[in-house]
């Protein structure tokens, strides 16, 4: 065996790494880091899609209450439920963002249309 083949795996890709590490100020790389995290929250999560107007947070809980079978002519169920259901399969960030915006696509002064039907106290301006 020679000396390559001895070395295992890791070893070998610490080499590898070790080369691209570039030494920085430390307030240039979180200033840059920062701004670049920033721009995609706004571009991919904050602006609402330009092809139907909706948030992702937003399409997922319509996706959701569809696949939970929350159609027009459906019983009302517990906005708990939605909520947990878009937690449990497709928004992994947060109940109050999700809350937020189910509350938001009930009340009929925030969109033109509201995009769900809510039973209870939703708000009010």
């Amino acid at each position: 065996m020679s000396e390559t083949e001895s070395e295992s795996p890791e070893e070998s890709n610490k080499e590898e790494i070790a080369k691209e590490v570039r030494e920085r100020p430390i307030t240039e790389e979180m200033k840059e880091a920062y701004l670049d995290y920033a721009m995609s929250v706004i571009t991919s999560r904050a602006l609402p899609d330009v092809r139907d107007g909706l948030k992702p947070v937003q399409r997922r809980i319509l996706y959701s209450m569809h696949n939970m079978g929350l159609t027009a002519g459906a019983k009302f169920r517990k906005s708990a439920t939605v909520v947990g259901d878009v937690l449990g399969n497709y928004h992994p960030h947060g109940d109050s963002s999700v809350y937020d915006a189910l509350v938001n696509m009930v009340q009929d002064f925030s969109f033109r249309y509201p995009l769900a039907l809510g039973q209870g106290n939703f708000g009010s301006v």
